[in-house]
């Protein structure tokens, strides 16, 4: 009976290691044979040995540029909408952060400070001017408040979207560093970047009829391109390099305390999954007034803050065309008070 039951799981386990083997040959051949990444949108500029990629659009004027910093992982694909409907008025300039996009991954810390002196070099080398109107979705909202503490006489104003709060830690049920949750999220991202590197994942993405990273209200042929991130690990490689300076990133923007007077504007998102919530064991509705009550903080950061609830997600509250319109219309409104009070200030010394 042993010798029975030792045979099973023998052939078991050779069925599986077939299994496995064909499934990583078709993995390196689809990474070796497969579809190639679409050329970016934008261009590449070297910035201390590593290209990052910049999407410019809109003319050069007088008036401030804005950048948009991502969230952790989101390409400059995903903020489609907001250079659309900026475009015409204004300069935008979306970007991808080391390894992040269409950008090569550095060997370099994914500090805040870091990533802000690279993003400001980017600009510099690029040939672009400030003033700078700084909008932050998720993580970028961290990273544009250090930026900003650095260059603070070349930004005009903050723009924080859905950004992640300096204490989400301790408020808002992110995993503290030493937890099981945070050190599995790690691992996670490490085994997904290796088999995204044996080209197992972009297999798999291509048999998918939706890319797994297409995001609710994009159009079909900006969806598309983010098949591109699937084909290897860069993506998830950055992603977890960042996330390893999570709380570091968070500690680092909790110490901007106060910006004077700069506009600054906040849009929270009110869409939120109860059901997920609730698996969690949290009070959704409390948890969704919490998060509202903690980015209204970003409104006090200056004496010339303002915050805006949106219907939409974390990714829709930009994703979604209408929702787009409503931050753009609050940039294009803010921009025309900038200039009011620019037009103020030199009529008063003139």
């Amino acid at each position: 009976m042993i010798k029975k039951i030792k045979k099973i799981f023998k052939r078991f386990f050779q069925i599986i290691g077939i299994l496995l083997a064909v499934i990583i040959v078709a993995g390196l051949g689809f990474r070796s044979f497969g579809p190639k990444p679409n050329k970016p949108d934008g261009k590449l500029v070297d910035v201390n040995g590593i290209k990052l990629h910049i999407n410019t659009s809109g003319m050069k004027n007088d008036k401030p540029t804005v950048i948009i910093e991502g969230g952790a992982s989101a390409s400059t694909e995903y903020y489609y909408w907001l250079s659309e409907g900026l475009k015409d008025s204004l300069r935008v300039i979306r970007y991808d952060r080391a390894g992040n996009g269409y950008s090569e991954l550095s060997n370099e810390s994914r500090s805040a400070e870091r990533i802000s002196k690279e993003l400001h070099q980017l600009l510099e080398e690029a040939g672009e001017k400030p003033p700078y109107i700084l909008a932050g979705h998720s993580m970028g909202g961290p990273y544009i408040r250090v930026f900003t503490e650095l260059y603070p006489n070349e930004v005009e104003a903050l723009i924080f979207i859905d950004a992640t709060h300096p204490e989400q830690v301790e408020r808002l049920n992110a995993a503290p560093k030493s937890s099981f949750r945070f050190k599995s999220t790690l691992f996670l991202l490490n085994t997904v970047a290796f088999f995204s590197d044996l080209g197992i994942i972009g297999l798999f993405e291509s048999f998918s009829a939706n890319p797994l990273l297409a995001s609710d209200g994009l159009p079909n042929r900006i969806n598309e391109r983010t098949r591109d991130f699937a084909l290897n690990g860069k993506r998830t490689r950055a992603y977890k390099d960042e996330i390893e300076h999570y709380h570091s990133t968070l500690r680092r923007a909790g110490e901007t305390k106060h910006f004077d007077s700069l506009p600054i504007r906040v849009f929270t998102a009110v869409e939120i999954d109860k059901e997920v919530y609730r698996e969690n064991g949290l009070d959704p509705d409390k948890f969704l007034n919490e998060v509202i009550a903690a980015q209204k903080e970003f409104t006090e950061l200056s004496t010339n803050g303002k915050q805006f609830l949106i219907d939409g997600n974390h990714q829709t509250i930009f994703t979604k065309k209408e929702n787009a319109n409503i931050i753009n219309k609050e940039i294009l409104k803010l921009v025309k008070e900038i200039e009011n009070k620019r037009h103020t200030t030199i009529y008063k010394k003139t």
